[in-house]
């Protein structure tokens, strides 16, 4: 080989090279535009609820049995199916923002509060009627009245959910969701010393920490109001319409198709949690899991971060007609997510035998809590992979898909090993959370599969089809038309 051939072969292979680079780079800016401030606004608005839970444990362990049940079960199952509601408006939201159809955006927005808002209504009797459910459920009497009187609490909070979720997604869909991020370190600002003033200082007790959680909550939904109201969205926000109330059909079957996806992954855990309230020492038992579970969920904010980005590029690329960038942006979102969660994973090992006593004075609860930490720092390791790739299902709206696999995975294969190592072979909790660890691994792997499996080309296709049957005029085009006929 010449000299004059190889000169130009490794020219042009670094060429290559940094074309790639700039390419990942690139897609880098994009992905941690919209990943940043999801990561922000999870991690604070999921902070006030870890937060509350610190405050609740310290007045009593029963109390915390109590929250730990509500959150975990009630709030999960609610906020699961609400989610996965909203999630539909992250992906029609997305395609309209790649297709430039900006005005529809405005239109999703409003039809998702529309399904939501009666959703979460029918929904009511979960937290009206708790005591008589976790009785039902069979919860140790003191338990189930210390969870009954907490769900009552979290009624107004848990209507926030309706604004705040399909706002965010709205936004993020545009790449305007650093405003929620603002409010939301705000909330988490406001929320520590109001929690502190209405727990301490006046002696309000749960009454206080679960008030304190509905005003701060709420804080971010008027201030997203205002920046959609006050004119900051003028492209896909064009005021209140009725063709909200337009072929709200599709949209519903679509967010039952996302509901199932997203219920099915949060009530796995609220099972697991179900199981642990059957166990010898119930309290310390729920106490311990509740905690390592929101400590995990802390964290699966940063994995929801990035979920959002997910969705948002891969419907954005769709939208647009490009295949080979929606592959693109996979990986880099794949290989990022993994690295920070390798990070996650070395901090749980190193802090795991500390992390009880920032929630509870309890020694048996903390030292259960240092028992759990090995299998919570492979918990943290693995929501670096399956959440990316369910974000990629919802950009390509394909839900329907993985709340199959998440059904096999979680219910036929995590939950019947988790019960037979906790029961049957003396686990306790232990055993349930190896059981949760085998179902998010198999899932893990198929939806890996089925990701690697898609044909990207006939996504696109899918997406134009799904985004022409929708479309509606903006009011500018229909006044085009008049002022031609």
């Amino acid at each position: 080989m010449d000299n004059g051939l190889q000169e130009r072969l490794l020219s042009s292979g670094k060429e290559e090279v940094v074309n790639l680079k700039g390419r990942i780079a690139d897609e880098s800016k994009k992905i941690w535009k919209v990943a940043l401030p999801g990561i922000l606004a999870r991690v604070s608005s999921f902070g006030c609820i870890v937060v509350t839970q610190s405050f609740v444990g310290h007045i009593s362990e029963l109390d915390l049995a109590g929250y730990a049940l509500v959150q975990t079960l009630s709030v999960r199952f609610v906020n699961g199916i609400l989610i996965g509601m909203s999630s539909a408006t992250e992906t029609l939201c997305g395609q309209a923002f790649g297709a430039g159809q900006l005005h529809m955006m405005g239109i999703y927005l409003q039809r998702s509060w529309i399904v939501d808002f009666i959703t979460l209504s029918i929904l009511l009797p979960v937290f009206i009627f708790g005591t008589s459910i976790f009785r039902l459920l069979g919860e140790k009497d003191d338990i189930a009245q210390a969870a009954g009187y907490t769900s009552l609490w979290f009624i107004p909070f848990i209507y926030n959910f309706v604004f705040s979720l399909t706002i965010q997604m709205y936004l993020q869909a545009q790449q305007k969701n650093m405003v929620i991020a603002w409010l939301s370190i705000l909330q988490f600002i406001i929320h520590i010393p109001l929690s502190w003033l209405f727990v301490y200082q006046l002696d309000w007790g749960v009454g206080g920490a679960m008030g304190a959680l509905s005003i701060s909550s709420w804080f971010v939904v008027f201030g997203e109001f205002a920046y959609i109201f006050g004119g900051w969205c003028p492209d896909s926000w064009k005021g209140f319409t009725t063709a909200a109330f337009k072929d709200i059909w599709p949209v519903v079957k679509l967010s039952i198709a996302s509901g199932v996806m997203v219920c099915l992954e949060l009530w796995y855990n609220a099972v697991l949690v179900l199981l642990a309230g059957y166990m010898k020492n119930a309290e310390v038992a729920i106490s311990a899991f509740s905690i390592c579970l929101n400590i995990n969920g802390w964290e699966f904010m940063i994995s929801l971060g990035f979920l959002g980005a997910a969705c948002v590029r891969i419907a954005n690329e769709l939208g647009r007609g490009d295949a080979k960038a929606t592959k693109f942006s996979i990986k880099v979102l794949l290989s990022t997510s993994i690295v920070i969660g390798i990070f996650f994973w070395v901090l749980c090992l190193v802090f795991g035998s500390k992390i009880g006593y920032l929630f509870s004075e309890e020694k048996e609860v903390a030292e259960s809590v240092s028992d759990l930490s090995l299998l919570l720092a492979f918990s943290v390791l693995l929501n670096s992979i399956y959440p990316v790739l369910s974000g990629v299902a919802v950009g390509a709206g394909l839900q329907s898909t993985v709340a199959i696999i998440n059904l096999c995975c979680f219910y036929l294969i995590g939950i019947p090993i988790g019960a037979l190592l906790g029961y049957a072979a003396h686990l306790q909790v232990k055993g349930i959370w190896i059981g949760m660890l085998c179902g998010v691994i198999t899932q893990t792997i198929a939806i890996c599969f089925m990701t690697w499996r898609t044909d990207w080309d006939v996504e696109v296709i899918r997406a134009k089809n799904r985004l022409q049957r929708w479309y509606l005029r903006s009011p500018e085009e229909s006044n085009g038309r008049s002022d031609l006929a």
